[in-house]
């Protein structure tokens, strides 16, 4: 069961992840929605689509853009729809 953690609480967990490019990308039903704020930033990967960016704020810190999906991914991507990943200090455990 994979975790995603940070600032000591437990944002996502589930044993469905998808692995791409060494990233965890948890379904979306799996995530702790409190601790997730949508952000404006988005970045664009050639094969994957457009990714959306979320902040984190866990008990009043705030980790900028730390979360990332793809809502429209490219058909090579499909698989990860909606499903979300982690940077920025997000401690990703099995």
């Amino acid at each position: 069961m994979a975790k995603a953690i940070w600032n000591g609480k437990i944002l996502a967990e589930s044993d469905q992840c998808e692995v791409v490019e060494g990233n965890q990308y948890f379904p979306p039903d799996s995530l702790q929605g409190d601790y997730f704020e949508d952000s404006q930033t988005v970045t664009e990967c050639a094969w994957k689509g457009t990714a959306n960016y979320y902040h984190l704020r866990v008990d009043g810190q705030v980790n900028v853009d730390a979360a990332w999906c793809y809502r429209n991914p490219k058909e090579a991507a499909s698989n990860i729809k909606d499903y979300v990943a982690f940077w920025r200090g997000v401690e990703v455990v099995d």
